[in-house]
């Protein structure tokens, strides 16, 4: 008895070896032999490439393209894979051949974490995810609908100042006040209410948490995902991790529908409402509660760590290099004054600032490699042959860290995107392939004009409201995850610089809610 699980574990392996040859075999005489296939590096047997990838997959493929092409081919485990790594490449991928890259490969983070696909994220590409992003992009996302909760947004980073201002002089965690001031933004668009209130501080603290291992979880190279018969061992332990973590989601999420369902407070236009009216609709657009549950999920988890972790190292740039926060804060004070925060409506104004919220998405990427795709049917891109069901990574940070595209890339330099520089009129919605953080073409986000409008009026509060402090050097290491975590967050001495009522109270009666 005792010999059993071996016995299991060496008969998967003989089979994954048995199945490996076989279709090793008949790859190397079958169609594909005919056509030209993209370069790549020689693999291990049965794991290909995947101990070639380490613990930062983005900076290792970077690596390889530099030897192998910007088309990079790869074999993990048993997945075709290719890696675009420029922006013409990027391009061919996801403008020219986009409808055939819209599709996303299963794996274990959709199944386990994004109740089995029924997201938006992950969602199969087709009419039903079709229908789940036009919900979103006119219900939340639309500029008549962001243009009506400006006044939330703004609110809830007054009171992330009103609580950077209390800390004055101490050391405080920088994220987790961000991802709180971004949660409770969202929540109020959302459902109308903060996800977090006075005393729940811990709450929030506990979330930022989960975001956190969530990112992570969904960046994994999960064994399992690409080698036939040994997904059921959970080698690395990523299946039982994403489990209990779902189950912390779920039970935050089934909490966020109850009491939104005991709230009697007449808010039927907020989006949950929304969602929770189309379970009695009949057609397309009816939704389940597990549906519902995978959309907040896609809020709650990429609409927070994406912009306060933007803004982590934006403001971690800017301490490391006081001379350009020193330019930012005079061109804000000679915009705003000393009298006042920043607003949105401000923000258009500030040419030098917009060029550093560009070269933070520049060098610190949000999705440094971009949730993967899959080719619906065999393609030529660039002259090579992709064929069918091939999974696709674009390595945004490649392109971005890239010497032929930017002139020392390793640099934080906004000058490149100001005063004439070559990337003067630069945007970072999909339609230049040099900077493309949210993703281009069908699949990339749905929250961008939101991530966007958050990330600058958090980013420009903090330079504008505070002069910054740090105990010792900012380590600027990464943590690699579907999002570009840092190591180490960010801990810093703020100190507030404007009058001190601007700090007084939060204003609006909304502020309340």
């Amino acid at each position: 008895m005792e010999t059993t699980p071996l016995l299991l574990v060496l008969s998967t392996l003989i089979l994954s070896t048995l199945l490996y040859i076989l279709t090793t075999t008949k790859r190397g005489g079958g169609d594909a032999s005919h056509h030209r296939l993209p370069p790549g590096p020689k693999g291990w047997p049965m794991l290909g490439n995947l101990p070639q990838l380490g613990p930062k997959p983005h900076q290792t493929l970077a690596a390889l393209a530099k030897t192998h092409g910007p088309i990079l081919r790869l074999r993990l485990g048993h997945v075709e894979v290719v890696v675009a790594s420029s922006p013409s490449a990027a391009a061919s991928f996801l403008k020219t051949h986009d409808a055939n890259f819209a599709d996303r490969p299963p794996n274990t983070g959709g199944t386990h974490m994004a109740y089995d696909r029924r997201d938006l994220v992950f969602a199969p590409y087709g009419p039903r995810w079709r229908m789940l992003r036009r919900l979103c992009s006119l219900r939340l996302f639309s500029n008549k609908a962001l243009d009506e909760f400006t006044h939330v947004r703004e609110d809830e980073v007054l009171r992330m100042a009103r609580s950077f201002a209390s800390a004055s002089g101490a050391l405080v965690n920088v994220g987790k006040r961000l991802n709180a001031c971004a949660t409770d933004a969202l929540g109020r668009a959302l459902m109308g209410r903060r996800v977090f209130g006075e005393g729940r501080e811990g709450e929030a603290e506990e979330f930022k948490d989960m975001v956190t291992e969530l990112m992570v979880l969904a960046g994994e190279f999960n064994v399992g995902d690409f080698v036939w018969g040994l997904g059921w061992l959970d080698l690395q332990g990523i299946v039982g991790r994403m489990k209990r973590l779902h189950r912390r989601y779920d039970g935050f999420l089934d909490r966020i529908i109850k009491e939104h369902s005991m709230d009697c407070s007449d808010r039927k236009g907020d989006f949950l409402s929304v969602l929770i009216g189309l379970k009695d609709v009949d057609g397309e657009e009816r939704l389940d509660d597990v549906e519902i549950k995978a959309l907040l999920l896609n809020m709650f988890s990429a609409g927070t760590d994406t912009s306060s972790s933007t803004v982590e190292w934006g403001l971690a740039e800017l301490i490391r290099q006081p001379d350009i926060l020193k330019k930012a804060q005079q061109e804000l004070d000679s915009v705003v004054g000393r009298a006042r925060l920043v607003s949105e409506s401000d923000l258009g104004c500030l040419p030098y600032f917009q060029a550093v919220v560009k070269e933070t998405f520049r060098l610190h990427p949000s999705t440094p490699l971009s949730i993967p795709h899959m080719a619906s049917d065999d393609c030529y891109v660039d002259d090579y042959f992709i064929p069918k069901g091939t999974t696709l990574f674009v390595n945004v940070w490649a392109i971005t860290h890239d010497s032929k595209v930017w002139p020392d890339p390793l640099k934080f330099d906004p000058a490149r995107f100001f005063s004439d520089g070559p990337a003067e009129h630069m945007d970072v919605k999909g339609n230049n392939f040099e900077l493309i953080p949210f993703g281009a073409g069908r699949r990339m986000c749905v929250g961008l004009n939101m991530g966007l409008r958050m990330v600058q009026l958090m980013l420009a509060t903090l330079v504008h409201g505070f002069d910054w402090a740090v105990d010792g050097k900012v380590d600027m290491e990464e943590a690699y995850g579907i999002t570009l975590q840092r190591a180490v967050p960010l801990s810093a001495r703020p100190t507030p610089r404007l009058e001190p009522h601007v700090y007084d109270g939060v204003k609006g009666s909304a502020a309340s809610a």
